[in-house]
């Protein structure tokens, strides 16, 4: 049994409850990907916490087979987890969803490009197909993705097998994949046993380090190459199918599932923003030397650290890339910069082996969450209102009138500003009284910015702006539904008169089965969609920001 339990992420307890913003964006994510039916019991989940199977049909209204069906796929995805019942050993088993999980959906296309970029077409398309089937044994990803990859290649051609066994190894040893945590009693490696939640014999949801083999790659037996598709009628192309789950072949790692490591993805993520920020503020030689570090410790640093391990000098001028030109004279001056840059990214550990460095990952992530915070205040309440704001978050606690003189701003705008920012929640008031009486005359009013306690407002707020254009974009497409039904219908006659080698005029006659009118208002449409896709994935951005500073300030704390 694999991946019944909850994956490598970190759930929530069972006692903490979502918040509406989170249960809306959630609901949206579920809808969108996996239909209506899994989100009306995915938000129950969300909303309930932790129920049974009896409890879900009874909240949903729904039949008990549609309810395991979404409960297999939203198991499958790692989306949902199930425990033993809290009432003693014989109780029902206990399924509870999870809210970290599904909001990643909202980053899986930043995953498949991320793929893509250190890996090529074949890296995107094994990371895409994992996602989009959550788990998948090696040889059947390896198949997947030669046969697609030959459908889009040159007549003749073929990908081979062991080109994308290579890639998936590379995957692996870099952590971007890793193996799916066996429950519990786990017995055969039957994918239908896996999706089945029978009762495990504990509570604990082990997770994928917590056992040895987790970034082992098995050793599959796979010769061949990609195949297309063969033109065969729809029905005999099921029975083929049919046939091939029941009569599997073996390739000796049969019961062996992987998915996709989404917190490796995430320490990439930091540190290319980290690198950007870096490089933004002195250079992009800086820019590479932090980036140099950051990969010397990739795998050795937990993603959970608070610092990279300290590399001497000497290692980091041995590993610079070739093309860089740095001399070790110029490395140890900028290495000095970075360690007396204000912003604190690059740390002293000692002086053995020219220095040793390290990076300060914890204190780069709070202040690229600080920039951001005050960025968005600039742009919501202006650049006097932004000014204010900084100037409390290095003052710490000031009265309005250390305001006023501080940041040189008439007393009216100033006051009017501070209530403004306290009204938001974005500034907080403190009162320190001289008597216990709190008598206002003899009561110290002092303004003050908690950041993380604001982080964690503007993190909800980037949660509501992105269910607001998901639902922005689902509405402009229903709205235009019979439009776009025309349009791909006329697309799909193209393709297939062009396959067929039709003469010119044919496909002329069937493009002008669209009129000017229609296609003016599509490509209207189109560039509206792709405004609101580009909008979700830079708000994202920000969240992404938001929650890997709150996650470290939290850990940081406890």
């Amino acid at each position: 049994m694999h991946r019944g339990t909850a994956s490598g992420l970190e759930a929530r307890s069972a006692t903490e409850k979502m918040t509406a913003q989170e249960v809306r964006l959630c609901g949206l994510l579920l809808q969108e990907h996996f239909g209506e039916v899994v989100e009306k019991v995915g938000r129950n989940l969300l909303k309930s916490g932790t129920q049974n199977l009896r409890a879900i049909v009874h909240e949903t209204g729904l039949s008990v087979d549609l309810v395991k069906k979404c409960l297999c796929v939203l198991l499958q995805h790692g989306a949902c987890s199930f425990i033993q019942g809290r009432k003693g050993p014989g109780s029902p088993t206990e399924y509870r969803a999870h809210c970290d999980r599904l909001l990643r959906i909202l980053r899986y296309p930043r995953y498949i490009y991320t793929a893509k970029a250190l890996y090529g077409e074949t890296g995107e398309i094994i990371i895409e197909e994992l996602l989009q089937r959550g788990h998948m044994t090696m040889s059947s990803t390896v198949k997947t993705v030669a046969d697609r990859l030959t459908q889009s290649m040159e007549e003749g051609s073929s990908m081979d097998y062991g080109e994308v066994s290579t890639i998936f190894s590379k995957l692996v040893e870099t952590h971007f994949l890793q193996r799916c945590p066996p429950a519990a009693g786990a017995t055969g490696g039957s994918q239908t046993a896996a999706l089945t939640p029978a009762a495990p014999a504990s509570s604990a949801a082990p997770t994928p380090e917590s056992f040895p083999d987790c970034y082992t790659v098995p050793q599959v037996k796979l010769i061949g190459r990609g195949k297309r598709p063969l033109a065969s009628e729809d029905g005999e192309d099921q029975r083929n199918a049919k046939r091939a789950k029941m009569d599997p072949e073996t390739h000796g790692d049969e019961g062996i599932y992987w998915q996709v490591n989404f917190e490796r993805f995430h320490q990439h993520f930091r540190d290319q923003t980290i690198i950007s920020a870096v490089a933004n503020k002195l250079d992009q030689t800086s820019g590479e030397i932090v980036r140099t570090m950051l990969r010397m410790s990739e795998v050795t640093t937990s993603s959970t650290a608070s610092c990279t391990k300290p590399l001497s000098a000497n290692e980091i001028f041995r590993s610079l890339p070739a093309t860089s030109n740095i001399p070790r004279h110029i490395l140890d001056q900028y290495l000095t910069l970075l360690v007396d840059d204000p912003m604190e990214f690059v740390g002293k550990a000692g002086e053995s082996g020219g220095g040793m460095f390290i990076v300060n990952l914890n204190r780069a992530l709070a202040n690229l969450a600080r920039a951001t915070l005050e960025s968005i205040v600039q742009e919501r309440f202006g650049s006097r209102s932004a000014r204010i704001f900084r100037l409390l978050l290095r003052k710490r606690h000031l009265e309005q009138k250390q305001v006023e003189d501080f940041a040189m701003i008439p007393a009216k705008e100033a006051k009017d500003m501070l209530y403004t920012l306290l009204s938001q929640n974005l500034v907080q008031l403190q009162e320190i009284p001289k008597t216990p009486d709190f008598a206002p005359s003899r009561t110290f009013y002092l303004y003050t910015v908690n950041q993380l306690p604001t982080a964690r407002l503007l993190l909800q707020n980037c949660y509501k702006t992105v269910a607001n254009l998901m639902e922005r974009r689902l509405f402009e497409a229903k709205e235009s539904k019979r439009l776009l039904e025309k349009s791909q219908r006329i697309e799909a006659i193209l393709a297939s008169l062009q396959a067929s080698g039709a003469e010119p005029e044919q496909l002329t006659e069937v493009e002008e089965m669209i009129t000017a009118p229609e296609k003016q208002q599509l490509d209207s449409l189109r560039l509206h969609v792709n405004k609101l896709d580009s909008a979700e994935n830079q708000v994202d951005e920000t969240i992404f920001l938001l929650e890997s500073y709150i996650s470290s300030a939290t850990k940081s704390t406890s």
